[in-house]
């Protein structure tokens, strides 16, 4: 029986870069039909994380919060010398690593998520942007955990939020986007060889350390220069700023990296797109 309704799908060897408009076209359209799949991956990955786990979804916050304290006991103990913050110490380190967790957990996500997917990659012809998308539904998941804790553990501390609080939502999704952003530019090497994987924790550690998570922007030397051209910086502080009602001091510089993000964001994309079916093909040798 013919089926007038099926959409027709016409495979040609050229390249769909040949043709700008029709491939942004495609770009978005795939994006609109990968939702429903990337949201039943999301609901599969998601329990399947928690179901095998005794301390289930306590360990959205464990990892941070032991972070927290590891950094809390050197200050405290003057192993570490720390400079003053604006907020009381273990307000300023608690809020930086859990608002870096959600931007590793966003950073991680496309490589892990495209490489748990090689088997259906490979047999099954689907939106790849489902993949994406999937990785920043478990993100969403994730942060929304960390935010719960972060609010209780601030109310705790005697900070009281005010009206700034409304604008913190725009600087978890400019975590998010950011990480997914790196996430996406580097999936194609990863993909290829899995030392991008195994050196990724090595060189994110590093840039904790120059990013005021831990530690507040210096004010003069070598580590001034790089906390200063870090684009993580303003991202982190004016997040943090939001959330404890400290007027944000980077505004400007926080826009200019959303912008930079999104472009950024959109290039990759596009990689991606081109660079998946070789990639599958090599998979699949």
């Amino acid at each position: 029986m013919n089926d007038l309704s099926l959409k027709k799908t016409v495979y040609t060897p050229d390249s769909s870069i040949a043709s700008p408009g029709r491939m942004i076209c495609e770009m978005f359209t795939d994006l609109l039909v990968a939702r429903e799949l990337a949201w039943r991956l999301a609901v599969r990955d998601i329990q399947a994380q928690y179901r095998q786990a005794f301390l289930g979804i306590l360990w959205a916050f464990i990892l941070p919060l032991a972070n927290t304290f590891a950094w809390i006991f050197l200050n405290s103990s003057g192993v570490v010398k720390i400079a003053d913050t604006a907020l009381p110490y273990p307000v300023y380190v608690f809020t930086g690593t859990m608002l870096w967790a959600i931007f590793m957990d966003a950073l991680n996500a496309p490589l892990q998520q495209t490489n748990a997917a090689k088997a259906m990659l490979a047999k099954l012809n689907f939106p790849r942007e489902a993949l994406i998308v999937s990785g920043i539904y478990q993100t969403l998941f994730n942060a929304s955990i960390k935010i719960v804790l972060l609010f209780g553990a601030l109310l705790f501390m005697g900070i009281k939020p005010n009206l700034s609080l409304l604008l913190f939502p725009f600087g978890i999704l400019s975590l998010i986007l950011v990480g997914t952003s790196l996430g996406l530019l580097i999936t194609p090497v990863g993909m290829l060889y899995t030392d991008i994987g195994r050196a990724l924790p090595l060189l994110m550690q590093f840039l904790m350390y120059v990013t005021p998570v831990v530690f507040p922007m210096p004010e003069k030397g070598l580590a001034s220069v790089l906390f200063s051209f870090n684009p993580l910086s303003p991202i982190i502080l004016t997040t943090r700023d939001w959330l404890t009602g400290v007027s944000p001091e980077y505004l400007g510089y926080f826009v200019v990296v959303n912008i930079a993000a999104v472009a950024l964001l959109l290039m990759v994309w596009v990689v991606f797109r081109l660079a998946m079916p070789i990639l599958i093909e090599r998979m699949s040798a």
